[in-house]
């Protein structure tokens, strides 16, 4: 996994390298990012986008569950001389006292976690914000939805290698749910010695969608963007990204 979030020519665990410096030149402008402004990054990996943050001048905490790509951004961290603050853990499990002015969830991360998840998010979201504040994050959208089709295909060491450094077949089938708008990738991979499953389910919303389960949940919706480049939105896209901010009435509620 590491080494394909490392891959900067290609879109596989991260973004590719020039839409990632975009990005970060987006996120700055968009929200004023400088040396008063705190963020933190849900599913951060190897720190591509903390990184750039803090050598933009933010104090910056990075989120994610794998020890390998933490340690990997610990080491770039103290190589460029940058305190960043990474947390081994389930981002679901995150707790802190501290608030932040941005919460990024970058790389359609939101899609994986169930209905109940989400809401648990938003409100740890919500919890961590200071008054103000904002999150950014993207989604795989119902475009996206439509262009996926039911298949079952093999392929020896399929994704290049991605499942295992030793020859495997993978065999992937795809199936979807059109009234929840959600799709299942079901990877069984073979090896030698052993076979896994691993299931990869996805929601996929519409800008309609997204906007009830934020309000839902205590947030409103600033604007929708093509992707978290800050790109202009259109119903074509088969990502989007959302800019949210807390509902007034929760801002007031939390300040009683």
């Amino acid at each position: 996994m590491l080494q394909y979030h490392l891959n900067d020519s290609i879109d596989v665990s991260s973004r590719n390298k020039d839409f990632i410096e975009r990005s970060i030149d987006w996120i700055v402008s968009h929200f004023t990012v400088g040396s008063k402004t705190s963020i933190i990054d849900f599913g951060c990996g190897p720190g591509l986008y903390t990184t750039g943050l803090a050598e933009k001048g933010a104090t910056v905490t990075g989120i994610d569950f794998s020890k390998n790509s933490l340690h990997h951004a610990e080491q770039v961290a103290r190589r460029k001389g940058l305190k960043i603050d990474y947390v081994h853990t389930n981002y679901l499990d995150f707790e802190s006292s501290y608030k932040f002015d941005l919460i990024t969830m970058i790389m359609c991360d939101y899609c994986a976690l169930s209905p109940e998840q989400r809401a648990i998010l938003l409100t740890k979201f919500s919890s961590l914000l200071n008054p103000g504040g904002a999150v950014l994050l993207d989604v795989y959208s119902h475009t996206s939805f439509n262009q996926k089709e039911e298949s079952a295909t093999y392929e020896l060491n399929q994704l290049h290698g991605f499942w295992s450094p030793q020859d495997y077949y993978c065999f992937v089938n795809t199936f979807k749910y059109e009234r929840e708008k959600v799709t299942l990738d079901k990877y069984t991979i073979i090896e030698q010695a052993k076979t896994r499953t691993v299931y990869n389910w996805l929601q996929h919303f519409s800008t309609a969608s997204m906007q009830e389960e934020f309000n839902r949940n205590g947030f409103e919706i600033d604007e929708f963007y093509a992707n978290v480049a800050g790109e202009t939105f259109t119903p074509e896209s088969a990502e989007f990204a959302v800019v949210a901010r807390k509902s007034p009435d929760t801002e007031n509620n939390a300040g009683r």
